[in-house]
């Protein structure tokens, strides 16, 4: 592996991490309400616990 293949790798790497980032906060943005009625995706339907 040359200098050029490990540039290349590295760069389409990050490239493809920040589209990867870029549609999940589209996707989550587009989904509506508010963080408060929003659970992460940890937050199953176990986590009813009252709200402070």
């Amino acid at each position: 592996m040359s200098q050029t293949d490990v540039l290349f790798l590295v760069v389409f790497l990050i490239l493809l991490s920040s589209l990867i980032v870029f549609v999940v906060q589209f996707v989550r943005s587009r989904r509506g309400g508010t963080d408060e009625d929003r659970g992460g995706w940890w937050e199953g339907p176990w986590g009813d616990d009252p709200k402070r």
